[in-house]
């Protein structure tokens, strides 16, 4: 069932229901307008019949003029179901509901009784033992409780019903019609805008332009889903663009030492022609390479993994992370004589372990390329901030905006071993954990500054700390 058939559907049920509830009203308040025409009339011809003998020697004794009841058949009957006296209702069956208001009493009742000779509306009313009744001029009483019928023809009344109700059911049904016909051609005309959504977007699905933008139109639903199709689109050119400029990038700083060792290789060709020191110098200049490279692929796998790294966000301590990353970078440092100074204060933050241990080992190790001999290297930890400073040459600050990006160097440092990825891995590394990078001066080393800030956790966290 397509989409459209289920709308109107939709509409032609809810419009059924309403249109039921509607001529069930209307069919309920126009049976009890009929019927309340006749109850009243036979409540009062049966009020009017109650009269007191003038007679002193009955006087007081409560009466029923049964000929007062013109219009109206009546009849008197025993508990026994036996018709003492009647008139006009020969047609008109005793069954048990008159038998037990005969023999037991109670309140008069109304009611509507059916036969195959016609439809008959009833006022019964029980007559209590000893009561006198007049009926043709003659003075009856029994020895015996009894019920009085009065009867006023119903068959009009019910042929009216039957009608109303046939004409209301008829126009149900033609209603239903009208609301599934309406309901389809109201689907049709508030699709047809999704039907020209849903070709634009499987016209991006065979053709994968991810540049192509459908057109937003009204500021509703369907303008909200367009909305956020465009930026859908958005991010997956964002996205392509960043996957090709990576690829493109990456080929150019791959093709500087394939080149280099391939000119080494066919060098080694001629072997027998060079000397020892130069085939030392070959193959360590070789090695060198072959170190690049590898380099180069770990910190493109890392970069490439980013966000859809499996390991799970966790909170942690900062500062004993930090600690752990500068006991590992003094190791480097020690070759060069460089002296790492380490201060912290405790500070909380949920993020992927291993991701900011790359992140935190490539400032330090950044700090340690272009840190002199013997030099020192500042690194502190605070309130959710990683600062490391160096006593390097620094960075320019027409390169600071820049020195996060992806393979970026600056022109005095192209000639350094190095891919230009480890400044961008901390980057994505932070953006990750929803944090911000920084690159400045150092005003006590007069090297270059990086930092790092990441949200914190409140220590009193529902989240446990991995220490």
């Amino acid at each position: 069932m397509s989409f459209r058939t289920r709308v109107a559907a939709v509409a032609a049920v809810v419009v059924a229901i309403a249109i039921a509830l509607a001529c069930g009203a209307a069919y309920k308040g126009a049976r009890d307008a009929l019927i309340g025409s006749s109850d009243p009339s036979l409540a009062l011809a049966y009020q009017s019949m109650h009269r007191y003998d003038p007679n002193p020697a009955q006087q007081g004794q409560p009466e029923l003029d049964l000929d007062l009841a013109s219009g109206f058949g009546w009849m008197v009957v025993s508990p026994d179901g036996t018709k003492l006296i009647y008139q006009n209702v020969s047609k008109v069956p005793v069954d048990s509901a008159i038998k037990a208001l005969a023999l037991s009493g109670g309140r008069p009742v109304f009611r509507t009784v059916s036969t195959k000779f016609g439809s008959f509306r009833e006022l019964i009313a029980p007559i209590p033992y000893g009561f006198q009744f007049h009926a043709g001029g003659a003075d009856l009483s029994y020895n015996s409780s009894s019920a009085l019928v009065l009867v006023a023809p119903f068959q009009g009344t019910v042929g009216r019903l039957h009608s109303l109700g046939e004409g209301l059911l008829l126009i149900a049904l033609l209603g239903i019609v009208v609301a599934a016909l309406f309901g389809w051609l109201a689907a049709r005309a508030a699709l047809i805008p999704l039907a020209d959504t849903t070709r634009d977007i499987e016209e991006v699905a065979m053709t994968l332009d991810v540049s192509h933008r459908v057109n937003e139109g009204t500021n509703d639903e369907l303008g909200r889903l367009r909305r956020a199709f465009n930026q859908l689109l958005e991010e997956l050119e964002i996205s392509q663009d960043s996957q090709r400029q990576l690829i493109l990038d990456a080929s150019h700083e791959l093709r500087t030492p394939l080149t280099s060792l391939r000119a080494n290789a066919q060098v080694l060709g001629r072997i027998d022609e060079l000397g020892e020191d130069d085939v030392t110098q070959l193959s360590d200049d070789m090695v060198t390479q072959v170190d690049e490279l590898t380099r180069l692929v770990g910190d493109l796998t890392e970069l490439t993994r980013g966000e859809h790294s499996a390991e799970e966000a966790q909170v942690l301590r900062l500062d004993e992370l930090v600690g752990e990353c500068v006991e590992i970078a003094e190791t480097h440092a020690r070759t060069k004589q460089i002296t790492v100074d380490f201060t912290s204060e405790r500070s909380d933050v949920q993020v992927k372990r291993n991701r900011l241990v790359r992140a935190v080992g490539n400032l330090l190790d950044n700090a340690i390329k272009f840190s002199p001999e013997g030099a020192r290297i500042l690194v502190t930890c605070s309130h959710g901030t990683v600062v490391v400073e160096d006593a390097g040459p620094g960075i320019d600050e027409g390169d600071r905006p820049f020195i996060f990006d992806r393979f970026y160097r600056s022109p005095r440092d192209r000639g350094r071993p190095g891919s230009g990825l480890g400044l961008a891995i901390v980057a994505q590394v932070v953006s990750e954990a929803g944090g911000q990078v920084n690159a400045g001066a150092s005003a006590s080393l007069g090297g270059a500054k990086l930092s790092i800030s990441l949200p914190q956790v409140p220590q009193n966290s529902k989240f446990s700390t991995v220490s």
